[in-house]
């Protein structure tokens, strides 16, 4: 499993997500241009002393991104999906495609997604920040798929 960030737009989200990745060994594909220069102090605060152990790649367009793939499937996570990612089946090569905070991703990305999947929220709510957004949908995914890391003392 994977997450992939279209074009982010918020430096500490992007640090935030890139720890998650090193923290639970899943690989990050930041989908250039970012909204802030890379190395930005926001996101390397937020990345802390994790930055080194993700297995990040930058791709500088969708185009790029797209022809890195081989079986892989794209997995939106969408505000305008009616599936809930809690109903969905996740295969363990799947990546998770999280779009912008601002604008989410253009039509044509949405619509070239395998699949698309929303979180149920509460009514008259737009959306979850996307990293917590990530986390909840990437342990569900790691869950199915049994792909969580070993617990550094064996325990299950």
């Amino acid at each position: 499993m994977r997450l992939a960030l279209y074009q982010p737009d918020i430096a500490p989200n992007v640090g935030t997500l890139l720890r998650l990745g090193a923290c639970l060994g899943v690989p990050v594909d930041i989908i250039e241009p970012c909204g802030f220069p890379f190395g930005a102090k926001d996101l390397r605060r937020s990345v802390m002393d994790y930055a080194d152990a993700v297995d990040v790649t930058r791709h500088t367009s969708w185009e790029k991104f797209t022809n890195s793939l081989s079986d892989q499937r794209i997995i939106l996570l969408s505000t305008k999906s009616a599936s809930p990612y809690s109903d969905f089946s996740f295969r363990d090569s799947d990546i998770l495609l999280l779009g912008q905070e601002s604008a989410g991703v253009p039509r044509e990305i949405h619509e070239s997604a395998d699949h698309r999947v929303v979180i149920p929220m509460a009514a008259g709510m737009r959306s979850i920040n996307v990293a917590i957004a990530a986390a909840m949908v990437l342990g569900e995914g790691l869950r199915q798929t049994e792909q969580f890391p070993p617990s550094p003392d064996g325990a299950q």
